[in-house]
């Protein structure tokens, strides 16, 4: 085995946060434009909220493409490796980024627009519907013994790096351009760009070898036929809790991200630069909080810690309505920084527990599938749920709904004991 300072280890490591990187970067580029310029410029003129409520309508259709994806892509993963797979699921996500930066509006090409916009958007969800399972097991298949959600932390740690591109990117374009340039063309340069972060993402990739736990279990056996088919009839329980188990990361990330930005543009009336910059300093705590989870997993386990992090993520929700209504950028950003800390508690261990849940010789599948149905239930919808309940009742019910995701997720996580062995 070798050693967490080798070279080889080394290309993996930075292979499997490259990936991921590159895919919260394209899903946060198309989040952030959701929530500024999507709406008036894909959809028919209405009230500014209908077009935002659009505008996220397209932000769920990726969600509902992962599981597609997850299938696809978990069942090569499963049958001819993780690397090869790897590979077309980042080249699938890629393109689709790249050409929903060249489309027309609705001025231009009416209904075609918004239709070839939700075509693309569930491209980039079928591609990454087998990215992170196969980023993690990447990780941990590589791992020593005691380092396995150390290692499996390194795909989590690309969603506040791909955040951070994306953010940043934006924040310098909307100090850059003006209003009118950055609605006419301006948004297109960070989803023509992300070709750049792709090119990157398939050279890294290309230079890795094959998972040494993948190829004991094809030496062991020949590989599942229908892998997806084995995981629901062998393993339906841990599956089901698999799924629930990450509600409440995906609810967590996107109402402070996407909606927060939504929310405190549209509706408090802060600048676009000034909301940008506020997401942007809080994200490094997503940062902290994952690296902080990895540790004390593998000093106790992942299940643990996810759990403290359901709890924590519970009391950040009850304070939310107070520190947005607050009317103070210093009070949004501290409530941003907290629930993005938090976020990292119940995201990080995900790397390490989720494979864990499943035999290697069906895990990519197992894996893939929990978190991205479980990304349906807990993110594909959260913009949409969250500003129909600040529209009608404020802010309280948006926390209330963030409480409940966590509890749903700890009460899926507290039975899952029993980690499958290699």
């Amino acid at each position: 085995m070798t050693t967490p300072t080798s070279a080889s280890t080394r290309r993996v490591l930075v292979a499997s946060l490259v990936g991921t990187a590159v895919e919260f970067y394209d899903f946060y580029i198309y989040a952030t434009a959701a929530s500024l310029v999507f709406g008036p410029l894909f959809f028919p003129a209405a009230s500014p909220s209908a077009q935002l409520l659009s505008a996220y309508a397209t932000f769920a259709v990726a969600f509902f493409a992962r599981p597609v994806g997850a299938a696809f892509f978990g069942h090569f993963g499963d049958r001819i490796g993780r690397k090869s797979t790897l590979v077309a699921s980042l080249m699938t996500m890629g393109a689709s980024t790249v050409l929903i930066g060249l489309l027309p509006g609705y001025a231009q090409a009416g209904w075609i627009a918004p239709a070839l916009l939700c075509l693309l958007r569930f491209g980039q969800g079928f591609g990454l519907g087998g990215e992170w399972g196969g980023a993690a097991l990447l990780a941990i298949e590589n791992a020593p013994p005691g380092w396995r959600a150390r290692f499996g932390m390194f795909p989590q740690l690309g969603a506040p790096v791909g955040f951070i591109a994306a953010n940043g990117l934006f924040l310098i374009l909307n100090l850059a351009l003006t209003p009118e340039q950055f609605r006419t063309w301006g948004w297109r340069l960070p989803f023509l760009l992300s070709a750049v972060l792709v090119g990157l993402g398939l050279w890294v990739r290309l230079k890795i070898a094959e998972t040494p736990v993948f190829e004991a279990a094809m030496a062991e056996a020949e590989p599942s036929d229908v892998p997806m088919a084995e995981v629901v009839k062998r393993h339906p329980l841990r599956l089901l809790g698999g799924t629930f188990a990450v509600v409440a990361c995906f609810a967590i990330f996107y109402l402070s991200t996407a909606f927060a930005l939504g929310y405190g543009v549209g509706t408090l009336r802060y600048s676009r630069a000034a909301f940008l910059g506020v997401e942007l300093g809080a994200i490094v705590f997503l940062a902290a909080g994952i690296l902080l989870a990895g540790w004390w997993s593998d000093a106790t386990n992942p299940r643990l810690v996810l759990m403290r992090g359901c709890l924590a993520t519970v009391a950040v929700a009850v304070v939310m309505s107070a520190f947005f209504g607050a009317h103070s950028l210093l009070l949004i950003w501290v409530w941003l920084s907290a629930a993005l800390f938090v976020m990292g508690f119940v995201y990080g261990p995900l790397g390490a527990f989720l494979p864990g849940l499943f035999p290697a010789r069906v895990r990519y599948s197992g894996a893939s599938i929990a978190f991205n149905v479980g990304g349906i239930l807990g993110g594909g919808l959260a913009p949409i749920i969250a500003q129909a309940l600040a529209d009608r009742g404020g802010l309280v019910w948006v926390g209330l709904y963030l409480a409940i995701a966590a509890l749903v997720s700890l009460a899926a996580i507290a039975p899952l004991k029993l980690a499958a062995a290699d």
